[in-house]
């Protein structure tokens, strides 16, 4: 080989060798750095604030007197921003009717509700763009599909009727469920349905059926989607999960469904995550979190996208599950999702001690709720085997069936 020629090779044996360490570099970048060709820093709750004003707009709307017909008390709290400025406001089972407020130097301590007030399996509160909660639409407001079957909403989202159509609507995620015996206390899955509310009026215009699991034996195998849904470059990023054991909560796995803008209410347009790519089918699709010990979520949890980070809040695992909340980031909407990272738990009722066996749950973000700091609401209830008992503590004290608001800080994870 000529002088000449052995710089070059020289200068070819560098080149090759940089490259290789490049590549060695990148294989060895941890997930929290690199996931394909995303890349965030992280986020982790750095600090919470209880948001009493919020709360307490809902407590001042619940315990006005003056209609019969109005909201007083609901769980599976979700919200979304209307074009005008509006936000709707979803609930579950609520309570309609009226609060009573306690006489002076009465031996009841906070309002209450009377035993017979309504109960519904579904409800939506409208807010007005001054944050003001002014009317409580027609409830049910999406009506039983058959006996002994309900409808839950969960994540609504503002889009076009079609793609490319100037005319919007709200599209409602559904869970539907059926009574069963224990321990399925809160009926067993049966499906994932999309409802149509037109706009601005908010009336439903109809109710399709996205992902039927009748035809799944296992009830704790079955996945509904809708528990929280973003929207992300083009796309609709719908999670969902099963109900993992039901005695066990939580040891749910989270699923993921992606749907491109517009489309929602089309079946044939969901495609979901089966652990490398997006498939038609789905019975391909396979868990984005959950190992069924430590890691998991609960049956109801929250994503919100956050300065290039996907954050999801979930009730804690473990005997903390009933009390505190903890969460997972990822760099891609489909993980991996690193944590749980440090839980924290937020204010029960100042008139609910800890002893008197009540609890916080489903947690969700409220990113169109404005003020300082991210918005999560929680709801919470009185547990107890027996229906009857709880219903009659939240009854008696309707601050135990009424969303609670926190603010939250993020800070890069460390």
């Amino acid at each position: 080989m000529s002088a000449a020629g052995k710089p070059s090779t020289r200068y070819v044996l560098v080149v090759l060798l940089a490259l290789a360490c490049a590549a060695v570099l990148l294989i060895a970048l941890p997930d929290n750095d690199r996931q394909g060709d995303e890349v965030c820093d992280g986020s982790v709750v750095a600090s919470w604030s209880a948001d009493e004003a919020t709360t307490a707009e809902f407590a001042r709307y619940g315990n006005d007197a003056a209609r019969a017909d109005d909201w007083t008390g609901g769980d599976g709290t979700h919200s979304v921003r209307l074009p005008d400025g509006r936000i709707l406001w979803l609930f579950s089972d609520s309570y309609l009717g009226q609060v009573h407020q306690p006489p002076n130097l009465s031996g009841q301590p906070y309002p209450w509700r009377d035993a017979g007030a309504p109960f519904l399996r579904n409800s939506a509160v409208v807010m007005s763009p001054s944050g003001r909660l002014e009317q409580t639409l027609p409830a049910p407001l999406f009506p039983d599909p058959a006996p002994q079957q309900w409808r839950w909403p969960v994540a609504a989202q503002v889009e076009e009727r079609s793609p490319g159509s100037p005319e919007q609507v709200v599209r409602v995620l559904l869970w539907t469920r059926a009574s069963a015996p224990a321990p399925w206390i809160f009926g067993v899955p049966t499906a994932t349905e999309v409802a149509t509310l037109s706009l601005p009026d908010l009336r439903l215009e109809g109710v399709v059926r996205i992902l039927d699991q009748n035809s799944v034996p296992d009830p704790s195998r079955r996945v509904l989607y809708g528990t929280t849904a973003v929207s992300e470059d083009g796309y609709t990023y719908v999670y969902g999960g099963n109900d993992g054991k039901a005695a066990l909560r939580p040891a749910s796995h989270a699923y993921l469904a992606r749907v491109p803008g517009g489309r929602l209410a089309e079946p044939s347009a969901w495609r979901y995550w089966d652990g490398e790519g997006w498939s038609a089918s789905s019975k391909k699709a396979r868990p984005v979190l959950g190992d069924g010990k430590r890691k998991g979520v609960g049956s109801a949890f929250t994503v919100v996208r956050q300065d290039g980070t996907w954050v999801l809040f979930t009730m804690a695992a473990g005997t903390k599950g009933l009390r505190s909340i903890s969460s997972y980031w990822a760099c891609a909407p489909h993980g991996p999702w690193h944590g749980p990272t440090r839980d924290f738990e937020p204010p029960l009722p100042e008139d609910a001690a800890p002893e008197q066996d009540t609890a916080a749950y489903n947690p969700q973000i409220h990113p169109d709720l404005g003020g300082k700091g991210l918005a999560l609401s929680y709801d919470v209830n009185w547990l107890d085997a027996a229906p009857r008992v709880a219903e009659s503590h939240i009854s008696r004290n309707v601050s135990l069936y009424r969303p609670r608001f926190v603010r939250l800080r993020l800070e890069p994870a460390p």
